[in-house]
């Protein structure tokens, strides 16, 4: 009777219990994502906080576009996903731009959406933000999931996570209808059903026969040349790129996220020659970078009438002969194939040419030598070099800051102005020149690393994020924006002939943004010349509290389109 009674007790004792909230939290802690960014609101509100409650970093923001973009750079500086989490339809779809702009620029991240429910959305019964948002996000990301059972909360994430980071790097979806949330199961089973993800993004080891014929090509080069794209910044494999670089002896040409991988004021940098560079250059190793637009498809007026080969690095195959013939492809993670490229050049790797050398550098110097005067005015109001000039003798004082870069002539200017000294520490539009980007990639750098966060920003850049200046006070992070305000669109001059309303790239004249941030307790400072914006942005930096200055551009300052003029087409036609 004893033994009998025991059974039944036991039997009848509360099981410990887990639901849908607490096995995503657990899901994410398990695999070492402890930053959330999102906005809150049906149907994810209470897991918002719960995730606050449970340890992890949870950063509520004004739109879920700058929560994504923060999402995607996180990626970028970590190599692990960012997460962005957003209410249904329509946060999703606020969401999703940053996820598509996330797979371009091969950053790892997850947007993970609350959805309706299934049986309503599919019988198209008009449910609260009813959405197939799976079906919506498949085309723009690496991989979609949708989670139905509470038991497979931990396979999603795993699936996710391998899918985000595997590879080339990307964004995925993660839908969790609302009723997922609140399903309960027994909390061993729970347990049991996560996943810690091992060897998430496993290194893929170059053929030694790839890797001698990427050597045999660049040792045949009378005038090689060595492009780093931002991959290569991904990978972490700093000092094996330096060494290799280096030992190469080749020129080099950062692109604008790859700034800082080496010094750019390292004597192979060709920065300042990159036209020269392009056109002349016989034999082209790519790491990293990809013969897009940025480069002008590897082919045409900026790649010159001389032949050439390319060597190129990527861990996604289909890329080799994407624009152009890829003479030698080298097909991997970009630190094993620099690893491998080292130890099979030996000890007494030939020097380039040295007249390739030569010219080279005197491009270089004589670019150099006729930028430095327009660099140093004290012009009131600024033009663009005189303002760039400050900042970058700032970031050469500040080598450890962050640089956030968007706008127009704002982004193209500075991209060639602002030196940079560690890998990094430029962050920028990426490969869409997407506007927008600022705030939610300032905040997650100044979050992921605990750094201080020098933003550059066109007027018309900040205008689609700016309400995160809110966000950046209540975090009280340490960033400073810094605002060319020439009153408009590429500038603040046009005018309608035809009617009374402004023209479409104009904005209002004399605008004060700097009131913007002293609205939220903020630091908020108006600078005229480019003296007054040093002593701003030294202050800021040196503080750390959340600063915006309005640095006050003349509006005839700027070009259309900044230097992609030539991609907005032209009438041909006259008015008569």
């Amino acid at each position: 009777m004893l033994n009998t009674a025991t059974k039944t007790e036991a039997a009848d004792a509360p099981q410990e219990l887990t639901d849908g909230f607490h096995l995503v939290i657990d899901a994410l802690k398990l695999n070492g994502l402890n930053t959330v960014y999102g906005v809150p609101g049906i149907p994810i509100t209470d897991l918002g906080r719960m995730m606050q409650a449970e340890g992890l970093r949870v950063l509520s923001f004004r739109h879920e576009q700058n929560a994504g973009y923060a999402a995607a750079i996180a990626g970028f500086l970590t190599k692990k996903p960012g997460i962005c989490l957003t209410v249904s339809a329509p946060g999703f779809l606020n969401g999703l731009t940053a996820l598509a702009h996330a797979t371009t620029n091969c950053f790892p991240m997850i947007l993970v959406s609350g959805s309706s429910e299934r049986e309503i959305v599919d019988l198209q019964q008009g449910d609260y933000e009813e959405m197939d948002q799976l079906a919506v996000a498949k085309p723009l990301c690496k991989a979609a999931f949708r989670v139905l059972h509470a038991a497979d909360i931990g396979i999603a994430f795993a699936r996710a996570i391998r899918a985000a980071v595997s590879g080339r790097p990307g964004g995925v979806y993660l839908d969790l209808p609302a009723k997922l949330f609140g399903q309960v199961m027994n909390a061993d089973a729970g347990r049991k059903s996560l996943v810690k993800v091992i060897d998430a993004a496993p290194a893929q080891i170059p053929a030694p026969s790839a890797v001698k014929r990427a050597l045999d090509v660049l040792k045949s080069a009378k005038r090689p040349l060595i492009i780093l794209g931002k991959g290569a910044a991904y990978a972490q494999a700093d000092d094996a790129i330096k060494s290799f670089v280096e030992k190469s002896g080749a020129p080099f040409l950062p692109m604008s996220m790859a700034k800082g991988l080496l010094p750019d004021l390292h004597p192979q940098c060709a920065g300042a020659a990159r036209s020269t560079v392009l056109k002349d250059a016989d034999v082209v190793m790519l790491i990293g970078a990809r013969l897009n637009w940025l480069l002008s498809h590897g082919k045409g007026k900026t790649w010159g009438e001389a032949p050439k080969k390319f060597i190129q690095v990527d861990i996604e195959p289909k890329e080799m002969d994407s624009n152009v013939e890829i003479a030698a492809p080298l097909v991997g993670d970009i630190g094993s194939c620099v690893a491998a490229l080292l130890d099979a050049m030996g000890g007494n790797w030939p020097a380039p040419p040295a007249d390739w050398l030569n010219s080279v550098k005197a491009k270089r110097d004589d670019n150099v030598a006729k930028m430095a005067p327009r660099l140093m005015n004290n012009n009131s109001p600024m033009d663009y070099h005189g303002a760039l000039g400050v900042l970058r003798t700032i970031v050469k004082e500040r080598p450890d800051a962050i640089l956030v870069n968007e706008g127009a002539n704002t982004l193209d200017l500075a991209r060639g102005v602002i030196d940079m000294h560690q890998p990094r520490k430029r962050l920028d539009v990426g490969t869409w020149g997407v506007m927008g980007i600022g705030m939610g990639t300032a905040i997650a750098a100044a979050v992921e690393t605990g750094k201080p966060v020098l933003c550059v920003e066109g007027d018309s850049a900040f205008g689609f994020s700016g309400m995160e200046v809110e966000t950046i006070c209540r975090y009280d992070l340490p960033i400073c924006i810094v605002i060319f305000n020439n009153n408009g669109i590429y500038r603040g001059t046009d005018v309608n002939s035809a009617g009374s309303d402004p023209a479409p790239t104009v904005f209002v004249k004399g605008s004060r943004y700097d009131k913007m941030m002293e609205a939220f307790g903020g630091v908020g400072v108006n600078a005229t010349s480019p003296d007054e914006l040093k002593r701003a942005v030294n202050a800021a930096m040196d503080s750390g509290k959340p600063t915006l200055i309005n640095a006050v551009i003349d509006p005839a300052a700027g070009s259309e389109s900044g230097r992609i003029g030539n991609l907005n087409p032209q009438s041909v036609l006259k008015k008569k």
